[in-house]
């Protein structure tokens, strides 16, 4: 089964995830959303599983740079437009393992799922 971690390399929860996967012998593959962008139907697919807003960073900066007209009125079009041009607005990671997408590093759930 094929494990692919979605993030920046330089994310420091990108980083802690890594190194759990590591630490744990789960092999993966990375995509570098700086790099490699991500597709519309990769963000449908998770935003069908999680909802958009699960997907959204609102913590970091670029949230916060975002002018207030493109924060309003967001609707999942809006949201997949918005994290497709400004990809460090995803959630990090995303993590696809099989079919199972996990949202955000949580040691304890990543534990249950690569058991």
């Amino acid at each position: 089964m094929t494990t692919r971690v979605y993030g920046i390399p330089n994310c420091d929860t990108i980083k802690k995830a890594r190194r759990w996967l590591d630490d744990n012998g789960i092999e993966y593959e990375f995509h570098n959303y700086k790099k490699l962008g991500i597709e519309a139907g990769t963000l449908r697919k998770w935003c069908k599983e999680h909802g958009y807003e699960s997907l959204i960073n609102k913590r970091g900066t670029t949230w916060r740079r975002l002018e207030d007209a493109e924060k309003e009125n967001m609707n999942q079009k809006k949201a997949i437009d918005l994290m497709q041009s400004n990809t460090s607005l995803i959630k990090r990671p995303i993590i696809e393992h099989g079919n199972i997408q996990l949202v955000g590093f949580d040691e304890a759930h990543y534990s249950e799922v690569f058991e």
